[in-house]
Order: C-alpha cells, then structure tokens, then sequence
C-alpha cells in the first residue's frame, strides 16, 4: 500500500516514521522550514517519557499533484486547516481513500461535498507531544488505539488492509461504529479546557490549582454532552458517560491529579499555547450544537469568550512579528 501522509506534524511525523520502519511505502507532505527540516534531518523522535531519540529517513514532498499515485492518503491537519487541503485532493483522483484525523465537532459534510462519500473515511489520532525545532518530542501508548470507521460503519478490504498496516508497525489500530459520535464525544471536552485554561493565564497547572475553574471546566463539558444526546449523537466510548454521574468532588480530585503532572505539561500545555486557531474552530463548533440543543449553556457561555481573546491575541501578535519576537 502506497500512503501519503498529509500533515508532519507531530502526529503525522510519528506515525510516518514508524509505518516506515516496519516496511511500509510512506511518504510526508511537508512546506517551508518543516521540509527543510524532514530534508536535512529526517523524522527525528523523542519517546517523552523514556527520552529514547531515533531518526527515519522518510520520503519528502511539498505538494501533491494530480497525477501522483496513492493507494491511501492520510490527513492529520487542524480542523481549520481541512479546507486547504481539499483543493489538491480535489484534483487528485488516483488515490482512493482519504483518512481524516484529528478534532471534528462539525462532522464531514464539506469532506463529503468535495471528495464524494466513497473516498472518505474519519477517525481519531493515536498520539501527542510537541515539535522543538526538528525534534519531535511524542506521547504514545499501546492501549491508546488509533480509532477510524467507514461513514456507513461497513468493515471492508481497505478498512482491514489499514488496521493490518498500522498493527505490523506496532501501532494499534480498530475500526469503530460512528466514528463521528467518537469525534464529537472527543471535541466536546476541548473548549471547555481551553476556555478554562486560558482564563487561568494559559497555564494548566494553574488551571490544576484553581477549583472554581476545574469546576468550570467539568460543568461546561457536561454541558456539550447533553447537547450531543439532546440532538441524538451518542456519547461514544461509553465510558464518557462517567463524568455525568461520578459526583463532582471525586472527579474534581481525579482531574487536579491529572493537569498537576508532567503528563499534563506535554499532552496539553503544548497545544493549547499553539493552537488557539484550532480552539477557537472548535468553540465555534461547538457553540453551533449547543444552539441545535435548544438548551441553556451558561458555563460554556463564560468560557467560550476567553477563547475568542485568546484567538483575537494570537492573530494580532502574528501580524506583528516585531512585537511578538520582543515580547518572547
């Protein structure tokens, strides 16, 4: 199987690296200083919690043309990114399955619309951690499979043939029904923590130490759930469901434990600094199920806005590269 990875992230990059090294045609699409990068040092992985560094050489390309033969491509890009990338899978129609992974509140439609339903497929990514400079610093279980279904639920050749790839690379992979219900179970937390977070000062110990916004957090992701249930999107994995009905002062306790850690520092810390874009793509969505619920939000309401300043923020200081370098 030919595969493309769009995306070289840090997930895009661990996953490129270890489906080649067990064997597998892989090859990455990567611009500017990230290809310069992949050229000159290869795919350089840092296990977070071993610190064990390896590097793979990788196949390199800036862009896909028409032309250019894939059996599979996969997209682990940003959610607000998607539509930039349609374009070029658009006017490629050699390759015939385009595997989209990453946070999704607002479902596949514009995939559909662009690619046709056939050559779609939606799942979760397996992995996280953080780029400094050419090195990837990653975080990754076994238990932690990479979850992935067919928009009809169906198991067929290609679905198999991508559990089998990823498996011969160590990398577990399952094939799941309604897949969009997992994403959207998935997305539901993030802009409850990010809001959260962001009023803490963006720091997430902080946010660990601060009860009023642990509670903030928890009550507004309770909230996105109902939501998803009140317009008929089931709470998937099931054990999601937990957070409803375990009393607020245990998970209060579970989740201070959590954020207080180096765990936290690497999974979450990273992200929420670099991805206010993304954030705010998924408040946005989320805010639209809130609405389609028809019910009240008042905690959601309260975070959502630090999300928007903290977008409006990084926007502003992007624009103003001079400004941004002094204040770093």
């Amino acid at each position: 199987m030919r595969v493309l990875i769009v995306g070289a992230g840090v997930i895009g990059s661990f996953n490129a690296a270890r489906l080649a090294e067990a064997g597998h045609n892989v090859t990455l699409l990567a611009r500017g200083s990230r290809l310069a990068d992949l050229r000159q040092y290869g795919v350089v992985l840092e296990n977070f919690r071993t610190g064990e560094r390896t590097t793979t050489r990788v196949p390199v390309v800036e862009r896909l043309d028409p032309e250019d033969g894939y059996d599979l491509a996969i997209v682990i890009i940003r959610r607000n990114q998607i539509t930039s990338v349609l374009p070029m899978l658009v006017a490629n129609r050699r390759i015939p399955s385009v595997l989209f992974l990453g946070n999704n509140a607002a479902g596949e439609q514009d995939m559909i619309e662009a690619l046709g339903r056939k050559r779609v497929l939606i799942g979760m990514a397996n992995a996280g951690g953080v780029r400094d400079g050419h090195v990837v610093r990653y975080l990754w279980w076994r238990w932690m499979p990479l979850l992935f279904g067919e928009l009809d639920d169906r198991r067929i050749p290609r679905t198999e043939a991508i559990v089998r790839m990823f498996n011969s690379a160590g990398l577990s992979a399952r094939v799941v029904k309604n897949a969009d219900a997992y994403l959207k179970t998935h997305a539901a937390g993030l802009p409850a923590l990010a809001g959260a977070v962001y009023m803490a000062g963006g720091n997430v110990r902080q946010f660990a130490h601060t009860r009023d916004l642990l509670k903030l957090f928890l009550r507004a992701f309770r909230e996105a759930l109902h939501a998803l249930r009140t317009i008929g999107v089931p709470i998937r994995p099931s054990s999601t469901r937990l957070l409803e009905w375990i009393p607020e002062p245990v998970l209060l306790f579970l989740l201070r434990r959590f954020f207080d850690s180096r765990l936290a520092d690497m999974g979450a810390q990273p992200h929420l600094d670099a991805a206010a874009d993304e954030m705010k793509e998924m408040a946005d969505e989320m805010r639209v199920i809130l609405r389609q619920s028809g019910l009240p939000s008042p905690v959601s309401d309260v975070l959502f806005p630090h999300i928007d300043a903290r977008f409006q923020a990084s926007t502003s200081e992007s624009s103003h590269p001079a400004v941004s370098s002094t204040a770093a």
